[in-house]
């Protein structure tokens, strides 16, 4: 029984490394995808500009591109993040761990950087839910003694 010759699988010349990491804040999660760059780093979430996206509000941008003023080298990739959920801040920090978990499987010599500013811990806090018979999650209905 003869079996047709195989051949071997065909290979680009320039093997594409893609990154993906997720971050969270809140109930914002933000997928993070990390690309090669020809023309020079940019940041583009849900297909608009870093400043396009927030509004021109610079504190949020700031958040968000915290960990890239941080890192040296990341001129050289291109940043493709979808967010969902929460709100602006919650986003832009969502941003800032997606980005900074990435930056750590690119590079672990970063990752002792970035863990000391921060960038890497899932920040836990949330807010918390009502409780019935109140009319807040903390606040209680007035009381009166008489």
């Amino acid at each position: 029984m003869e079996t047709a010759p195989q051949t071997p699988p065909k290979q680009s010349a320039a093997p594409l490394e893609m990154i993906r990491a997720t971050g969270r804040r809140k109930t914002a999660i933000a997928q993070v995808v990390m690309v090669p760059s020809a023309n020079g780093g940019t940041v583009t979430i849900n297909h608009k500009s870093l400043d396009e996206f927030f509004g021109g509000n610079g504190r949020h941008a700031m958040i968000a591109g915290q960990v890239l003023r941080l890192v040296k080298g990341t001129e050289k990739y291109d940043f493709i993040i979808t967010v969902r959920g929460g709100g602006l801040t919650g986003q832009a920090e969502s941003i800032r761990h997606g980005i900074a978990r990435a930056l750590s499987q690119w590079d672990p010599k970063t990752k002792i950087q970035m863990r000391k500013e921060g960038f890497l811990t899932r920040d836990p806090r949330a807010v918390e839910r009502k409780k019935s018979g109140q009319p807040k999650a903390r606040k209680r209905f007035q009381y009166s003694k008489r």
